[in-house]
């Protein structure tokens, strides 16, 4: 059965869900990297139309484009290295309330015990799928902080089963690439 998060999300929707299970997302997304991070972590502003309360975003910097009529539409919205934010996610996680995390590879012991903590995820999307992602947005409801440049911009879209989202911290405190990490050093060494 494929497992779809809705947004406002719950952690009764995702309390369950342990590394390595795959999920799907229906609802409101935004992008979010860097310079976003540091925006609300660091100067405590917060955008005016997403609430990140219980929300979601997406560690990508889009690429967006307009049609004939001048209303804009995501061309490609690839996912950004995730462990870029690893400085950044455990205080945006506790200052925000934020529910999923969605980005490229894995991340490091301090957003998996925030993630524990506050009751959040992180998936990762697979990386070289930036059309594809952009086909699942269904609609994009607008953008917050341009004067950080298109790609560092809060870009607010509507997706319906935006994925496949493979969970890699669970709120158990479990980390699939850690895990995994672990499972090739014991294999390598006993090669050795």
């Amino acid at each position: 059965m494929k497992k779809i998060l809705t947004t406002p999300i719950s952690y009764d929707q995702i309390k369950d869900l342990r590394i390595g299970d795959t999920v799907y997302l229906t609802g409101m997304l935004a992008t979010c990297r860097d310079s976003g991070h540091r925006r609300v972590v660091k100067e405590k502003i917060l955008p005016e139309n997403f609430e990140f309360k219980d929300g979601a975003i997406f560690h990508a910097g889009p690429i967006v484009g307009k049609d004939e009529n001048g209303k804009q539409y995501m061309v490609s919205v690839g996912p950004t290295t995730s462990r870029r934010m690893e400085s950044a996610e455990a205080d945006f996680i506790e200052q925000t309330g934020l529910r999923l995390i969605i980005g490229k590879g894995g991340m490091l012991e301090k957003t998996t015990e925030a993630c524990k903590k506050f009751g959040a995820i992180h998936c990762a999307f697979p990386g070289g799928c930036a059309v594809v992602a952009a086909q699942e947005v269904e609609e994009l409801v607008g953008v917050e902080w341009m004067d950080l440049g298109m790609p560092e911009a809060l870009w607010i879209m509507k997706v319906k089963e935006f994925g496949p989202l493979i969970v890699s911290i669970d709120t158990q405190g479990n980390n699939l690439f850690d895990n995994n990490k672990k499972i090739f050093q014991e294999r390598f060494e006993k090669l050795l």
